[in-house]
């Protein structure tokens, strides 16, 4: 049942988080995560109730004044977007945080669950209609919103697309990007108020962020993205899932960590932005490169006097500064490309190595 829940959320944050990433707008989920706290706090000061439906109205409200006077903040030219996030937020936040000190301090509203929140506790908030027991309301709540943003990324996956790929483009096809920007704002609202209390704050925007990016560095194509980000995220939620039952940690907070060590292990090998990719093409081109330089000066004491003892391995390592390793890779280079003839530790250009080093040497 817990895994459950966790999958369902996973998917709920998953689909807006694609789009957050798309559109860099990663420290959007974390105010909006952090800032809808105020709107619950003042909901319950209104209602007096935990378990009030407005304490949800208020703290997506919360969410939504936090996108609109970042925007403002934003549209004013004085700020960039990441320091109006971290002008709002923190002021929203910690506005919460006194108010829940000063006022709330004999009320069970603890701030620890509500950032760091316990999925093992999800299965015992039932939700009751009636008389009826109709199962955890986590699972409710994450279903719905799952549901929710699955039906919405799918009617209005072309819409989106064009939205935030090229917004001028959407302007000019009629489809306003301030309204789809601000649709997004209000799901990620949603979204991050349902999945508050199940999960906590900071498994949130891990899930809303982390698989998202992590796909992004593996993928060329947004169809691929969101498929991919709802598999790293799922993958993420079962490992955490069960490395925390093995060992007795918080839920939460595996979660998270195996969400953060996918994306570790993407940023190592991703083909366009992988750190290992990287190296590879680095060394790839060192070798290209010498095998050039080594082309040149073949080309350059070919019919001296000197050839013979200047165009041999052990003259080229020490003439050149090469590394034993290097000499060979560049000369193994030069032979399969059947730039260079080599007998024993002599080395002798090709015709085509003669062409391909005057060519070097035209640029």
């Amino acid at each position: 049942m817990i895994l459950a829940i966790a999958i369902l959320t996973t998917i709920a944050c998953v689909l807006p988080g694609v789009f957050l990433v798309l559109r860099r707008m990663s420290l959007m989920s974390d105010a909006i995560s952090h800032a809808i706290l105020l709107g619950i706090v003042l909901g319950f000061f209104w209602t007096e109730s935990l378990s009030s439906p407005f304490l949800m109205l208020g703290a997506t409200l919360a969410g939504m004044a936090t996108v609109i006077i970042t925007e403002m903040i934003v549209q004013s030219k004085r700020l960039k977007e990441d320091a109006a996030i971290g002008l709002v937020f923190p002021a929203f936040f910690a506005l919460a945080i006194i108010l829940i000190n000063q006022f709330a301090g004999d009320v069970h509203l603890d701030t620890d669950a509500v950032l760091l929140g316990e999925l093992a506790f999800a299965p015992f908030h039932r939700l009751t209609l009636l008389g009826w027991d109709l199962g955890p309301s986590g699972l409710w709540v994450s279903g719905l919103l799952a549901s929710l943003n699955s039906f919405l990324v799918w009617r209005f996956y072309p819409t989106l697309t064009v939205s935030t790929f090229d917004p001028a483009l959407s302007d000019s096809m009629g489809i306003s990007s301030r309204w789809i920007h601000y649709g997004l704002m209000l799901i990620v609202s949603l979204t991050t108020v349902g999945a508050f209390q199940v999960v906590g704050s900071i498994l949130v925007v891990a899930l809303m962020i982390v698989p998202a990016a992590t796909a992004y560095l593996m993928v060329y194509r947004l169809s691929h993205m969101v498929w991919g980000s709802i598999l790293a995220g799922v993958s993420a939620v079962v490992s955490g899932y069960l490395f925390a039952s093995h060992y007795d940690l918080s839920l939460a907070g595996c979660m998270a960590v195996a969400a953060g060590l996918l994306f570790i292990i993407a940023l190592c090998v991703s083909p366009r932005f992988g750190i290992l990719p990287r190296l590879w093409r680095f060394q790839e081109q060192k070798v290209r490169f010498a095998s050039d330089l080594l082309l040149v000066q073949l080309l350059s004491h070919e019919g001296t006097p000197s050839e013979a003892s200047e165009s041999t391995t052990s003259h080229m390592i020490h003439h050149m500064g090469w590394s034993r390793n290097l000499a060979g890779r560049a000369i193994r280079h030069g032979v399969s490309r059947n730039y260079i003839q080599r007998e024993k530790n002599q080395l002798q250009l090709t015709p085509l190595g003669r062409e391909m080093a005057r060519r070097v040497m035209r640029y």
